[in-house]
């Protein structure tokens, strides 16, 4: 292969023909389409064309593409309901079995043992903003953003943690916040934290990385051209997570840190207990690999992902609500009066830091990405093509144990994702969710509420 200095003084020298070595690794993986348009460039396109083709890791995203199409269609394993053993409810946790937890994980926490792992490389557009989706003001009486209420949560968790120490803040360690962002809010996300002081946390304690970004796909599996000089690519989804901690090194810094243990969510959860003590002894005590927080699905055709066991006694997964046939969706289970496949994934997950190295080369191998078919902007007009993505449950098949624990609703799950005037998920109806917990709090705690807040959905 020649070496890249002398492909872009071939290609700024104005060549009438692309790079030849270039020009043969495309053909090599049946992508040359990518250089049609090199006679009608410019000197500088095609300087930026090269540049765009030799940033491609092409044998990765052809198997990726390859992997990918190829397992399309491809039956899968029955679903099965979750064992009823296999989750933590509500009503039969104990208050002895929820304090021990609760100090478990404070004591984890105390020892350094625990991280925070935030999925944050949407921007709002769906909500009518083009900043990243953290930056977002509910409409809170205070106007804090989603990443205020999050960093905020996690001063308090170290404030538990500093009074459960005998000795105070002496040896403690802060908790390390891992924000993953993508290309198009990782400058905004930096400077949205630098701006607020980094909502009181210590800056060392923030770390920011990028998510990937993959090549858009058409029908035949060709990259589809966003201009003549730069080839198409989208954000590999939130499951790009794992190749992205892999390729930072991020998970070898936080073995140096003696981190042992994720607990990972999503941006847009207005009410998301970050760092929680609880779940994270819960965890530790049932000597899981993996493990989620769930709600119970509101009704069968609620669109929202299940977990599901795939076959008998094996691994649990997540199954989006499109793919369940609506006859089990409305399956009841005789027994608990509750839907057969009822446990629904909210992105609350906890992971063990070896288990994250172990499902970063598990999905590296197999190389499977989700296929989204979406319209593309192309230098044909917006194009019918493939975005791929991997999801953050797709880790849940690699985990040799999973356990789940069902939290409210009402208490931890407000989830941020459409604009006010929608049906659902809107920024209005997550901020009424914190003002009743909030309210509940008041009463429970002998205060009273000087504004009418309805306490429970009517």
């Amino acid at each position: 292969m020649r070496e890249p200095g002398t492909q872009m003084v071939e290609a700024t020298n104005g060549s009438s023909s692309p790079p030849t070595a270039l020009l043969e690794r495309l053909k090599d993986y049946g992508q040359e389409d990518a250089f049609a348009l090199w006679d009608e460039l410019s000197t500088d396109e095609r300087d930026l064309l090269v540049k765009d083709i030799e940033s491609l890791d092409l044998p990765r995203i052809d198997r990726i593409i390859r992997c990918s199409f190829r397992s399309q269609g491809l039956p899968a394993v029955a679903a099965e309901p979750v064992p009823e053993s296999g989750v933590s409810t509500v009503e039969e946790r104990t208050l002895d079995e929820r304090d021990k937890w609760w100090k478990m994980g404070l004591k984890a926490i105390s020892e350094g043992k625990l991280a925070v792992l935030l999925l944050s490389g949407g921007q709002g557009t769906r909500l009518g903003s083009s900043d990243p989706k953290g930056c977002f003001n509910i409409g809170l009486p205070s106007g804090k953003s989603l990443f205020q209420l999050q960093a905020e949560r996690i001063l308090c968790v170290q404030k538990l943690v500093a009074l459960s120490l005998n000795e105070g803040l002496a040896g403690f360690v802060p908790i390390r916040w891992y924000i993953m962002t993508s290309p198009f809010t990782d400058d905004a996300t930096r400077k949205f934290f630098e701006s607020h002081k980094y909502f009181g946390l210590e800056s060392d304690q923030v770390t920011f990385f990028q998510q990937g970004t993959i090549p858009c796909a058409s029908k035949d599996g060709r990259f589809i051209m966003e201009t003549p000089y730069r080839v198409a690519k989208a954000p590999d989804g939130n499951g790009g997570v794992y190749s992205a901690l892999k390729s930072s090194r991020l998970l070898e810094d936080m073995a140096t840190r003696g981190i042992r243990y994720l607990d990972c969510y999503g941006v847009d959860n207005a009410l998301v207990r970050v760092a929680d003590p609880t779940f994270l002894g819960y965890f530790i005590d049932k000597g899981v690999a993996s493990a989620a927080k769930v709600v119970r699905k509101a009704y069968p055709q609620e669109k929202v992902g299940v977990f599901v066991q795939r076959g008998k006694g094996g691994p649990l997964s997540v199954v989006e609500y499109s793919e369940l046939d609506p006859s089990l969706a409305s399956a009841i289970n005789q027994e608990t009066g509750r839907l057969r496949f009822c446990w629904s994934n909210v992105c609350l997950h906890m992971f063990t830091l070896d288990f994250l190295n172990q499902v970063a080369n598990g999905l590296e191998k197999d190389s499977i990405y989700h296929l989204a078919e979406k319209k593309i902007p192309s230098i044909h007009g917006h194009t019918m093509g493939y975005k791929l993505e991997q999801f953050i449950f797709d880790a849940f098949p690699y985990a040799p144990s999973t356990a789940l624990f069902e939290v409210l609703r009402e208490e931890e799950f407000a989830p941020v994702k459409n604009a006010n005037g929608s049906n659902f998920d809107t920024p209005d109806s997550a901020r009424l969710l914190v003002l009743r917990l909030h309210a509940r709090w008041v009463v429970a705690a002998g205060g009273f509420l000087t504004h009418s807040v309805p306490l429970y959905a009517t």
